[in-house]
Protein backbone atom coordinates (compact mmCIF):
# COMPACT_ATOMS: atom_id res chain seq x y z
CA UNK A 1 0.00 0.00 0.00
CA UNK A 2 1.04 3.31 -0.43
CA UNK A 3 0.98 5.77 1.93
CA UNK A 4 1.64 9.55 2.75
CA UNK A 5 5.25 9.34 3.48
CA UNK A 6 7.50 11.41 1.78
CA UNK A 7 10.69 9.00 2.76
CA UNK A 8 8.10 6.31 0.85
CA UNK A 9 7.71 8.46 -2.15
CA UNK A 10 11.85 9.81 -1.99
CA UNK A 11 12.67 5.71 -2.06
CA UNK A 12 10.30 4.55 -4.63
CA UNK A 13 11.55 7.04 -6.80
CA UNK A 14 14.89 6.09 -6.83
CA UNK A 15 16.64 9.06 -5.02
CA UNK A 16 19.09 8.65 -2.78
CA UNK A 17 16.89 9.72 0.79
CA UNK A 18 18.53 10.96 3.66
CA UNK A 19 16.95 11.17 6.93
CA UNK A 20 18.37 12.58 9.82
CA UNK A 21 17.70 12.04 13.96
CA UNK A 22 16.76 14.87 16.37
CA UNK A 23 17.45 14.32 19.92
CA UNK A 24 14.15 15.13 22.02
CA UNK A 25 14.78 17.64 25.26
CA UNK A 26 14.31 16.31 28.82
CA UNK A 27 11.72 18.90 29.20
CA UNK A 28 8.22 20.38 28.47
CA UNK A 29 9.52 23.02 25.73
CA UNK A 30 8.72 23.07 22.12
CA UNK A 31 11.57 24.95 21.21
CA UNK A 32 14.01 22.77 21.55
CA UNK A 33 12.35 20.63 18.77
CA UNK A 34 11.64 23.14 16.21
CA UNK A 35 14.82 24.74 16.76
CA UNK A 36 16.78 21.81 15.51
CA UNK A 37 13.85 21.35 13.30
CA UNK A 38 14.67 23.74 11.25
CA UNK A 39 18.34 23.52 11.05
CA UNK A 40 18.01 20.24 9.26
CA UNK A 41 14.95 21.67 6.90
CA UNK A 42 15.45 21.44 3.47
CA UNK A 43 18.26 19.37 4.02
CA UNK A 44 16.39 15.77 4.78
CA UNK A 45 13.85 13.48 3.27
CA UNK A 46 12.34 12.56 6.80
CA UNK A 47 13.71 12.72 10.59
CA UNK A 48 13.60 10.33 13.58
CA UNK A 49 13.23 10.96 17.12
CA UNK A 50 14.35 8.43 19.77
CA UNK A 51 11.92 6.82 22.35
CA UNK A 52 13.21 6.77 25.44
CA UNK A 53 17.08 5.60 24.08
CA UNK A 54 19.06 4.01 26.28
CA UNK A 55 16.25 3.62 28.78
CA UNK A 56 16.51 7.66 29.92
CA UNK A 57 13.38 9.29 30.13
CA UNK A 58 12.94 12.16 27.57
CA UNK A 59 10.03 13.87 25.58
CA UNK A 60 7.65 11.03 24.01
CA UNK A 61 9.02 10.56 20.44
CA UNK A 62 5.37 11.00 19.13
CA UNK A 63 5.18 13.98 20.23
CA UNK A 64 8.70 15.64 19.03
CA UNK A 65 7.78 14.28 15.99
CA UNK A 66 4.48 16.46 15.77
CA UNK A 67 6.29 19.33 16.52
CA UNK A 68 8.21 18.54 13.63
CA UNK A 69 5.64 17.77 11.46
CA UNK A 70 4.29 21.35 12.17
CA UNK A 71 8.01 22.77 11.23
CA UNK A 72 7.16 21.06 7.47
CA UNK A 73 8.99 17.93 8.12
CA UNK A 74 8.24 14.43 7.81
CA UNK A 75 8.58 12.17 10.67
CA UNK A 76 9.69 9.08 11.32
CA UNK A 77 8.06 8.29 14.73
CA UNK A 78 10.43 5.57 16.91
CA UNK A 79 8.63 2.94 18.81
CA UNK A 80 9.64 0.52 21.88
CA UNK A 81 8.57 -2.82 22.73
CA UNK A 82 9.84 -2.22 26.03
CA UNK A 83 7.39 0.18 27.74
CA UNK A 84 4.73 -0.50 26.17
CA UNK A 85 2.36 -3.86 25.67
CA UNK A 86 0.29 -4.78 22.40
CA UNK A 87 -2.31 -3.21 23.65
CA UNK A 88 -0.61 0.47 24.62
CA UNK A 89 1.09 0.05 21.22
CA UNK A 90 -1.75 -0.01 18.99
CA UNK A 91 -3.13 2.94 20.41
CA UNK A 92 -0.51 5.05 19.54
CA UNK A 93 -0.48 3.82 16.34
CA UNK A 94 -4.39 4.74 16.01
CA UNK A 95 -2.92 8.20 17.45
CA UNK A 96 0.21 9.05 15.77
CA UNK A 97 -1.55 8.24 12.37
CA UNK A 98 -4.37 10.18 12.96
CA UNK A 99 -2.39 13.18 13.23
CA UNK A 100 -0.80 12.83 10.12
CA UNK A 101 2.71 11.03 11.09
CA UNK A 102 3.22 8.46 8.15
CA UNK A 103 6.85 6.78 9.54
CA UNK A 104 7.45 4.35 12.20
CA UNK A 105 10.75 2.49 13.36
CA UNK A 106 9.83 -0.16 15.26
CA UNK A 107 12.57 -1.00 17.79
CA UNK A 108 12.81 -3.56 20.86
CA UNK A 109 14.19 -0.85 23.20
CA UNK A 110 17.67 -0.54 24.99
CA UNK A 111 17.27 -2.23 28.32
CA UNK A 112 16.13 -0.80 31.22
CA UNK A 113 19.94 -1.41 32.80
CA UNK A 114 20.98 1.25 30.53
CA UNK A 115 19.42 3.77 31.95
CA UNK A 116 19.14 5.85 35.09
CA UNK A 117 15.93 3.93 36.75
CA UNK A 118 17.17 0.91 36.69
CA UNK A 119 13.79 -0.11 38.91
CA UNK A 120 11.06 0.38 36.43
CA UNK A 121 9.47 -2.81 34.98
CA UNK A 122 10.57 -3.81 31.37
CA UNK A 123 6.88 -4.88 29.48
CA UNK A 124 8.44 -6.46 26.33
CA UNK A 125 5.19 -7.67 25.13
CA UNK A 126 6.04 -8.31 21.81
CA UNK A 127 9.45 -8.03 19.95
CA UNK A 128 11.11 -5.87 17.13
CA UNK A 129 9.15 -8.70 14.86
CA UNK A 130 6.14 -9.25 16.06
CA UNK A 131 5.72 -5.18 16.01
CA UNK A 132 6.58 -4.98 12.16
CA UNK A 133 4.20 -7.51 12.11
CA UNK A 134 1.36 -6.27 14.04
CA UNK A 135 2.03 -2.83 12.19
CA UNK A 136 1.93 -4.67 8.65
CA UNK A 137 -1.46 -6.33 10.04
CA UNK A 138 -3.37 -3.23 10.96
CA UNK A 139 -2.09 -1.16 7.52
CA UNK A 140 -2.50 -3.99 5.09
CA UNK A 141 -5.32 -6.24 6.32
CA UNK A 142 -7.32 -3.43 8.57
CA UNK A 143 -6.94 -5.64 11.34
CA UNK A 144 -6.07 -5.67 15.06
CA UNK A 145 -3.74 -7.43 16.56
CA UNK A 146 -6.05 -9.50 17.85
CA UNK A 147 -7.92 -10.85 14.01
CA UNK A 148 -10.75 -8.00 15.34
CA UNK A 149 -11.54 -5.69 12.08
CA UNK A 150 -10.45 -2.07 12.18
CA UNK A 151 -13.85 -0.26 11.26
CA UNK A 152 -13.25 3.01 9.49
CA UNK A 153 -9.28 4.66 8.39
CA UNK A 154 -6.54 2.45 9.21
CA UNK A 155 -3.39 3.28 9.88
CA UNK A 156 -1.02 3.83 6.89
CA UNK A 157 2.89 3.63 7.99
CA UNK A 158 5.88 3.39 6.17
CA UNK A 159 7.34 0.70 8.09
CA UNK A 160 11.06 0.83 9.34
CA UNK A 161 13.68 -1.38 11.46
CA UNK A 162 17.00 -1.51 12.03
CA UNK A 163 19.77 -3.48 11.77
CA UNK A 164 23.18 -3.95 12.75
CA UNK A 165 25.96 -4.74 9.88
CA UNK A 166 28.97 -5.34 13.08
CA UNK A 167 26.90 -7.92 15.36
CA UNK A 168 28.03 -11.43 15.65
CA UNK A 169 28.43 -13.47 14.01
CA UNK A 170 27.29 -11.34 10.67
CA UNK A 171 25.16 -14.13 9.27
CA UNK A 172 22.48 -13.98 12.06
CA UNK A 173 22.25 -10.41 11.47
CA UNK A 174 21.63 -10.85 8.12
CA UNK A 175 18.88 -14.24 8.99
CA UNK A 176 17.47 -11.36 11.37
CA UNK A 177 17.24 -8.61 8.65
CA UNK A 178 15.72 -11.24 6.39
CA UNK A 179 12.77 -12.20 8.97
CA UNK A 180 12.12 -8.46 9.74
CA UNK A 181 12.02 -7.89 5.59
CA UNK A 182 9.11 -11.24 5.80
CA UNK A 183 7.62 -9.41 8.46
CA UNK A 184 6.65 -6.74 6.43
CA UNK A 185 9.37 -3.92 7.33
CA UNK A 186 9.90 -1.39 4.30
CA UNK A 187 13.07 0.36 5.09
CA UNK A 188 15.82 -0.24 7.27
CA UNK A 189 18.44 2.22 8.99
CA UNK A 190 21.25 0.73 10.08
CA UNK A 191 24.18 1.34 13.05
CA UNK A 192 26.59 3.81 12.58
CA UNK A 193 28.83 2.62 9.91
CA UNK A 194 33.00 3.51 10.60
CA UNK A 195 34.71 0.60 9.05
CA UNK A 196 33.59 0.43 5.57
CA UNK A 197 35.11 -3.18 3.97
CA UNK A 198 32.81 -4.44 6.93
CA UNK A 199 29.52 -2.84 5.75
CA UNK A 200 30.95 -4.24 2.15
CA UNK A 201 31.52 -7.85 2.92
CA UNK A 202 27.96 -7.32 4.95
CA UNK A 203 26.16 -5.97 1.92
CA UNK A 204 27.18 -8.68 -0.17
CA UNK A 205 25.26 -11.43 2.00
CA UNK A 206 22.18 -9.13 2.01
CA UNK A 207 22.95 -8.84 -1.98
CA UNK A 208 23.34 -12.52 -1.87
CA UNK A 209 19.48 -13.11 -0.56
CA UNK A 210 18.71 -10.48 -2.71
CA UNK A 211 17.04 -8.81 0.44
CA UNK A 212 18.32 -5.53 -1.39
CA UNK A 213 15.48 -5.83 -3.55
CA UNK A 214 12.85 -5.97 -0.86
CA UNK A 215 13.61 -3.62 1.56
CA UNK A 216 14.92 0.48 1.69
CA UNK A 217 18.56 0.22 3.55
CA UNK A 218 19.68 2.87 5.02
CA UNK A 219 23.45 3.04 6.29
CA UNK A 220 23.93 4.99 9.36
CA UNK A 221 26.18 7.71 10.22
CA UNK A 222 27.16 9.58 13.15
CA UNK A 223 30.38 12.37 12.71
CA UNK A 224 32.79 11.77 15.47
CA UNK A 225 33.18 15.05 17.48
CA UNK A 226 35.79 13.83 19.82
CA UNK A 227 38.70 11.44 20.12
CA UNK A 228 37.15 10.46 23.59
CA UNK A 229 33.86 10.46 22.37
CA UNK A 230 35.14 8.01 19.53
CA UNK A 231 37.35 5.84 21.80
CA UNK A 232 33.69 5.58 23.91
CA UNK A 233 32.15 3.99 21.25
CA UNK A 234 34.83 1.78 20.10
CA UNK A 235 34.94 0.44 23.42
CA UNK A 236 31.76 0.85 25.29
CA UNK A 237 29.33 0.36 22.76
CA UNK A 238 28.58 -3.22 21.83
CA UNK A 239 28.34 -3.14 17.59
CA UNK A 240 30.14 -0.44 17.25
CA UNK A 241 33.25 -0.52 15.06
CA UNK A 242 35.49 2.75 14.77
CA UNK A 243 39.04 1.38 13.04
CA UNK A 244 41.70 2.41 14.82
CA UNK A 245 43.24 4.25 12.08
CA UNK A 246 39.87 6.83 12.34
CA UNK A 247 40.75 7.41 15.91
CA UNK A 248 44.70 8.11 14.69
CA UNK A 249 43.16 10.93 12.75
CA UNK A 250 41.17 12.40 15.26
CA UNK A 251 44.28 12.15 17.57
CA UNK A 252 46.31 14.14 15.39
CA UNK A 253 44.05 17.03 15.05
CA UNK A 254 45.57 19.85 17.45
CA UNK A 255 42.60 21.90 17.95
CA UNK A 256 38.98 21.60 18.64
CA UNK A 257 38.50 22.69 15.29
CA UNK A 258 40.65 20.74 13.66
CA UNK A 259 38.92 17.66 15.55
CA UNK A 260 35.51 18.85 14.04
CA UNK A 261 36.45 19.28 10.67
CA UNK A 262 38.43 16.08 10.40
CA UNK A 263 35.38 14.53 12.21
CA UNK A 264 33.23 15.85 9.26
CA UNK A 265 35.77 14.90 6.73
CA UNK A 266 35.39 11.31 7.93
CA UNK A 267 31.33 11.56 7.63
CA UNK A 268 31.45 12.95 4.13
CA UNK A 269 33.84 10.40 3.44
CA UNK A 270 31.93 7.54 4.64
CA UNK A 271 28.74 9.17 2.69
CA UNK A 272 31.01 8.86 -0.41
CA UNK A 273 31.94 5.36 -0.15
CA UNK A 274 28.15 4.56 0.93
CA UNK A 275 27.12 5.80 -2.03
CA UNK A 276 28.78 3.45 -4.38
CA UNK A 277 27.82 0.20 -2.99
CA UNK A 278 24.65 -1.34 -4.19
CA UNK A 279 22.16 -1.85 -2.17
CA UNK A 280 22.47 0.96 -0.37
CA UNK A 281 19.72 3.27 -0.90
CA UNK A 282 20.22 6.37 1.62
CA UNK A 283 21.95 7.14 4.74
CA UNK A 284 19.86 8.27 8.11
CA UNK A 285 22.59 10.61 10.03
CA UNK A 286 22.87 10.52 13.87
CA UNK A 287 24.75 13.30 14.91
CA UNK A 288 23.74 13.06 18.42
CA UNK A 289 23.07 16.61 19.86
CA UNK A 290 25.42 18.33 16.93
CA UNK A 291 22.23 18.79 14.78
CA UNK A 292 24.09 21.59 13.52
CA UNK A 293 26.61 20.06 10.99
CA UNK A 294 23.79 17.82 9.42
CA UNK A 295 23.65 20.93 6.33
CA UNK A 296 27.43 20.95 5.86
CA UNK A 297 27.49 16.87 6.09
CA UNK A 298 25.02 16.90 3.11
CA UNK A 299 26.64 19.71 1.34
CA UNK A 300 30.09 18.75 1.26
CA UNK A 301 29.33 14.97 0.76
CA UNK A 302 27.04 16.25 -2.77
CA UNK A 303 23.74 15.73 -1.02
CA UNK A 304 22.52 19.25 -1.15
CA UNK A 305 20.51 20.71 -2.68
CA UNK A 306 18.30 17.47 -2.41
CA UNK A 307 17.89 16.14 -6.34
CA UNK A 308 14.53 15.30 -5.23
CA UNK A 309 13.18 18.45 -4.92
Amino acid sequence: MKTESNLERILEAGYFAVTAQIGPPRNTEPEAIRGKANLIKGYVDAFNVPDGESAVVAMASWAACLIGKEEGLDPIVQMTCRDRNRIALQMDILGISTFGVNNILCLSGDPVSFGNCPEAKSVFDLDSIQLIRMVKGLRDEKKFENGEPIAGREPRLFIGAVTNPFAEPTEHEVIRLGEKVAAGADFMQTQSVYHIKKFERWMEMVRERELHKKVKILAGITPLKSVAIARYMKTKLSGVDVPDELIERLRKATTREQVRKEGIKIAVETINSLKEIEGVAGIHIMAIEWEEVVPEICEASGLYPRSSQ
